[in-house]
């Protein structure tokens, strides 16, 4: 088995910390983060200047800033569980995942870490499956792991779990979940979480002591679609968590398959809407292994870092780095008129800002630093698949 690491990319204990709590800081998402960073080369200058960011941003009820004590209480817990943590441009951090522009800063993991950057593919599915969606999400998952591909999935009941238990023997399994990873979820699967702990890998993005809520969920359904080369949809129903997590994969280009359903059961008919759309049709484990990547792509360093040979991009990102600093060598545009044309396209409907910017006059570098300063000021927020929403308590 075949896995890549990183370019060389080291932050000093202090600078570790320092991250935790830059990406722990309420206001500051993914987005924001990889921004921020752009900007002042070191989570602890960004630390440094961000209550001043926020106070011009409007927002006068600052958040409260981990301290790097508390950061370092939990990385000690989270080592005598046998667990680590991954800085988004560390060698162990999931390579496919590290080519989405919403990247989790950082992740917790517990197991080896080296299974989230080996060739993956997610199998997802029905809580409430039937024994003909089991058999077939163990049947792919057992085959694709004879095929040393890593089968990811939610740890959910049903389909999740299936396909995890058919992986498990010979450790090719990773489960993405929701809450820390001192929390169990479901109860009944305490046992699976263990021996995927041990033979596989566990990946989550909240922090020790998360009890999972409804709200973490789509976060950890984008690590799904993001670690995996491809997406399986065994029984999924219209308007599904699942077809959050194939919408999120096709979002990222990654392929997406669907077993086909009888459309008198309400449980195929979200993977028989994504066959519509164009998904491939699943019926053995060679459908998705014709489709899928027979390689991985060469790692990219971290957003934030200046690539020698290309001086003014960013890799991961398609703007110059400038975009995202105070000096640049772009016109002037006055900040309210960006502002006045802004926000009147959002609401808390998540829309992409590709969208927001497809629908503004002015340049990207300004528009990236409007909603900048909207999600530190507590006005939007940044939500998974590159979308922006305006923050439930405002209008």
């Amino acid at each position: 088995m075949t896995t890549f690491s990183a370019p060389p990319f080291r932050l000093s204990d202090q600078e570790r910390l320092d991250a935790m709590r830059l990406a722990r800081t309420p206001g500051v998402g993914p987005i924001n983060f990889s921004r921020l960073l752009c900007q002042y080369g070191s989570p602890t200058a960004a630390l440094s200047a961000l209550p001043e960011r926020m106070r011009q941003a409007g927002r006068l009820d600052l958040p409260v800033i981990p301290s790097a004590n508390q950061m370092a209480d939990e990385v000690e817990t989270l080592r005598k569980m046998g667990g680590n943590v991954l800085i988004r441009g560390d060698a162990n951090y999931p390579l496919m995942l590290s080519f989405i522009k919403d990247a989790p800063p950082v992740l917790f993991v517990q197991g080896d870490p080296a299974k989230l950057s080996l060739r993956s593919v997610g199998i997802v599915g029905a809580r409430n499956a039937s024994a003909a969606g089991i058999r077939m999400a163990e049947s792919l998952s057992a085959e694709l792991a004879d095929s040393k591909i890593c089968v990811v999935s939610g740890l959910a009941r049903g389909i999740d779990s299936a396909a995890h238990e058919a992986a498990l023997y010979p450790g090719l399994t990773a489960a993405a979940v929701a809450g820390g990873l001192d929390h169990v979820y479901p109860p009944e699967n305490a046992k699976l979480q263990a021996n995927i702990a041990e033979r596989g890998c566990l990946v989550t993005e909240a922090p020790l002591g998360t009890v999972p809520q409804a709200r973490h969920f789509p976060r950890r359904n984008r690590l799904i679609a993001g670690i995996s080369l491809g997406c399986v949809v065994v029984e999924a129903a219209l308007h599904s968590g699942t077809l959050i997590t194939a919408s999120l994969a096709i979002s990222y280009d990654r392929e997406v398959y669907a077993v086909p359903g009888s459309p008198l059961d309400p449980r195929s008919r979200g993977g028989n809407e994504l066959l519509r759309r164009g998904a491939t049709l699943t019926e053995n484990v060679q459908d998705i292994l014709s489709c899928l990547p027979s390689e991985l792509p060469a790692p990219l360093s971290p957003p934030w870092v200046k690539q020698s040979h290309q001086p003014g991009i960013l890799q991961g990102f398609s703007e110059p780095y400038t975009a995202w600093n105070v000096s640049t060598e772009d016109h002037w545009e006055d900040p309210d008129l960006v502002l006045s044309e802004v926000l009147p396209l959002l609401s808390m409907t998540p829309v992409t800002v590709d969208e927001v910017m497809r629908r503004c006059q002015f340049s990207v570098s300004a528009v990236l630093s409007t909603l900048t300063e909207l999600e530190l000021g507590g006005v939007v927020e940044f939500v998974p698949g590159g979308r922006v929403a305006l923050q439930p308590n405002r209008k």
